[in-house]
């Protein structure tokens, strides 16, 4: 029995996956050009500090533990998941709303 229900579409892909149907193009050079942006991109190589309120540290930390990691990897994540543009402000786009109705006057 089969954890996932998959589509016809999804069900024959699958099977030619698993019967060696597909083969890999991908080339020992490009093998090792992808492994290198990988260690650059997961390169740790330069220190900030910053100051948070005590409140946003502590949320930050149980944040963290849900996810099984480190704060400072966590929030390292975010940062970068932030300026790859994989992680958005949506308040960033929406105007600012009137306190008030200003039609009265």
């Amino acid at each position: 029995m089969s954890r996932f229900n998959l589509s016809k579409e999804e069900k024959d892909l699958l099977d030619a996956v698993e019967t060696g149907e597909f083969e890999s193009v991908l080339t020992a050079s490009r093998k090792e050009e992808l492994a290198a942006i990988a260690d650059n991109t997961f390169k740790k190589d330069k220190r900030i500090n910053i100051r948070i309120s005590s409140r946003d540290l502590t949320l930050l930390q149980s944040r963290a533990a849900e996810e099984g990691i480190p704060y400072q990897t966590f929030l390292s994540s975010i940062i970068h998941k932030y300026i790859s543009g994989s992680l958005q402000d949506i308040t960033a786009n929406k105007q600012m709303q009137p306190a008030h109705n200003m039609r009265g006057r």
